[in-house]
């Protein structure tokens, strides 16, 4: 590899990049997802210039397109409230635009393209012929009436519809937006449409065009994943201490995969606080506070009083522990907070919501010989799964839970597979976050390259 080529290739993502913070320097978000990305890609410009000739990199962070547009519904005392919505459809050279809706009051432009554009990676690692994409909206479901999410499901669909289709953009849920959210949203999508296109969503409750495993798919997913990380270092789950954050989905369904592997899992957390349960988490207790009663994760300790509740979410991370697996919500583990897990033995930790470590916390666990797990890599189980549950409805067939939950397995060893072979390839064996931006990227590139310029 001759220096001047090498030059090349270091100029020109500085270059881009430099660009891209020019046009959106309100956005910080995107930028830090951006930053992530490209600091892995030097090495693929300098073994394929043809990518530079192309201008893929430019071509790449531009999204197709940003559809942003007023939800107006009424609440429960008829008062006419607004929210804003959106829809980032960012490349579709795989399949359609795929990715989740969120409903949470911190959605924002700049989060939605973030999201977005590591969906485009994540979903081209499982090797499903699908894009990326990702929407939402600021309204916020927490204390609001079944009546009143349904009524501002249905306006906010009303605004979305002409923009997706089963060949189109397939949303899913996120943050804020359940199987009972997906139900409201395709039923209103049913009735402006006038016809069964049940591949419009992913999500939907088994039997009614929902694919058994979709619930757990993201935790067990993360699992899975670190699965294969541990044994590429002749490791594996049993009697290891694991500290999860988040208590939704997907940290519940990791907490049972994990324990079901033989691990104890002494924490997790929602956003008043977090529990600490030395004797191991009673997992049927937090199942029920958050999935039946949706209680806080506080109530806990009534049922285990030798738990301890602590207010606020950060001091989760000062707890000991083998694997750290991150499943809440987007920067929740900075440099501090990394060199403390450090500090106190963590040997794995593994992404299961999006980008919940900053660069700096990124950085200290590599620089520390920390297994580190991607989250477009380590929590695509979701994804797979939403496209299974595409497959499923284009054939209506409907596969058992232990079908998907068998493909699922295979999907995760594979993004661990072309995770860890791309960065070997690329000169760093071991960096599973260089991998996977390799990995993800070369698949859309090449794609783009054989569409040509448009």
């Amino acid at each position: 590899m001759t220096t001047a080529l090498i030059n090349n290739a270091k100029q020109y993502v500085d270059n881009v990049f430099s660009k891209l913070q020019s046009k959106n320097a309100h956005q910080p978000e995107f930028l830090q997802a951006a930053e992530e990305i490209f600091l892995s890609l030097v090495p693929v410009f300098e073994q394929h210039p043809e990518y530079i000739k192309h201008n893929i990199l430019e071509r790449i962070v531009e999204p197709d397109r940003i559809v942003s547009f007023r939800v107006a519904w009424q609440d429960d005392n008829h008062d006419v409230q607004v929210n804003r919505g959106y829809r980032v459809q960012y490349n579709n050279v795989i399949g359609p635009y795929k990715g989740g809706l969120r409903f949470h009051p911190t959605v924002n432009e700049s989060i939605m393209k973030f999201l977005a554009f590591e969906q485009i990676f994540k979903n081209a690692l499982t090797g499903q012929p699908i894009g990326g994409g990702k929407g939402g909206s600021d309204f916020d479901p927490k204390g609001k009436s079944d009546a009143e999410i349904m009524r501002f499901c249905q306006a906010f669909m009303t605004e979305l519809y002409r923009y997706v289709g089963p060949d189109v953009d397939v949303p899913a849920g996120d943050i804020g937006v359940g199987a009972r959210e997906v139900g409201y949203l395709w039923g209103q999508y049913k009735r402006i449409r006038g016809a069964y296109e049940s591949g419009v969503l992913t999500g939907k409750k088994p039997g009614y065009g929902g694919s058994l495993a979709r619930t757990e798919a993201t935790g067990y997913g993360l699992v899975y994943f670190v699965s294969e990380m541990l044994r590429e270092a002749n490791s594996t789950f049993l009697n290891k201490t694991v500290v999860v954050s988040g208590s939704g989905n997907v940290a519940i369904y990791a907490i049972e995969k994990a324990q079901h592997f033989g691990a104890k899992v002494v924490a997790c957390s929602d956003s008043s606080g977090y529990i600490y349960d030395a004797e191991g988490i009673d997992l049927k207790i937090v199942k029920r506070l958050k999935e039946v009663e949706g209680k806080r994760i506080s109530e806990y300790v009534t049922y285990r009083p030798n738990a301890v509740f602590t207010a606020g979410c950060e001091g989760i991370w000062t707890i000991p522990c083998d694997i750290a697996l991150p499943c809440a919500t987007q920067n929740e583990i900075n440099g501090d907070q990394a060199r403390t897990l450090i500090a106190n033995g963590v040997k794995v930790v593994a992404e299961g919501a999006n980008m919940p470590s900053n660069l700096e916390a990124i950085n200290e666990f590599l620089d520390s010989g920390v297994l580190f797990g991607p989250a477009k890599a380590a929590n695509a189980g979701g994804v797979a799964v939403s496209a299974l549950e595409m497959a499923q409805n284009s054939s209506r067939t409907y596969w058992t839970f232990q079908e998907v939950d068998a493909k699922l397995h295979d999907i995760m060893k594979s993004i661990f597979n072309e995770s860890s072979e791309a960065a070997k390839k690329y000169g760093y064996e071991g960096n599973l976050v260089v991998g996977s931006n390799i990995a993800g990227f070369v698949r859309v590139a090449n794609g783009m390259l054989v569409e040509g310029v448009y």
